[in-house]
């Protein structure tokens, strides 16, 4: 088989996997408030290839609003001290832990689920990004602490095998300094 008919294979297996992810039954949205740790990122996406190796550790300031829905603000301290930032409203959804949110930075669609959590220490949020016509899925897991335990990286990596991601492309992110508070 060539490379190409593989990758094929491959998203079409994820968006199929993911049409049946679902997002945890008793989701609560305001537990999901807070600090977070980026600390795993697992996508089948070919810009994760080119960019895996110098990814880091990042924080994520999730934020209930009024209405239900979750205000996502990401920062990484870069290698050069400056801070990148990105921030999104994810709208809720008729189904709680599901949000979409379209990101004018990246141009894609976003459909987010709260997959699992235990919620004063890890949470696994599977999303499909869509922008056209292609689909590709992102699986982030975020950690109250920027350590984690050997079985969380385990559940994380299986969660991600099941989902269509390789092997290659699941990444526990090397830990990192903060972006200073404004």
């Amino acid at each position: 088989m060539t490379v190409a008919l593989k990758m094929l294979c491959v998203l079409l297996c994820a968006v199929f996997a993911s049409a049946e992810v679902m997002p945890m039954t008793d989701f609560d949205l305001e537990k999901m408030g807070g600090k977070w740790y980026l600390v795993g990122f697992a996508t089948n996406a070919e810009w994760f290839v080119r960019h895996k190796a110098s990814m880091k550790m990042g924080t994520a300031v999730l934020a209930p609003t009024e209405e239900g829905d979750l205000d996502l603000t990401y920062s990484n301290l870069q290698s050069d001290g400056s801070c990148w930032t990105m921030s999104h409203l994810a709208k809720k959804t008729e189904t709680p832990g599901r949000f979409v949110f379209h990101s004018h930075r990246w141009g894609n669609d976003n459909d987010m689920r709260v997959v699992d959590a235990k919620f004063d220490e890890y949470a696994l949020v599977h999303t499909i990004k869509t922008k056209g016509d292609v689909s590709e899925v992102l699986n982030k897991l975020y950690s109250r602490t920027a350590e984690i335990t050997d079985d969380l990286k385990e559940k994380f990596r299986q969660f991600s095998l099941d989902t269509g991601i390789l092997e290659e492309h699941i990444a526990i992110l090397p830990p990192n300094g903060e972006c200073a508070v404004a």
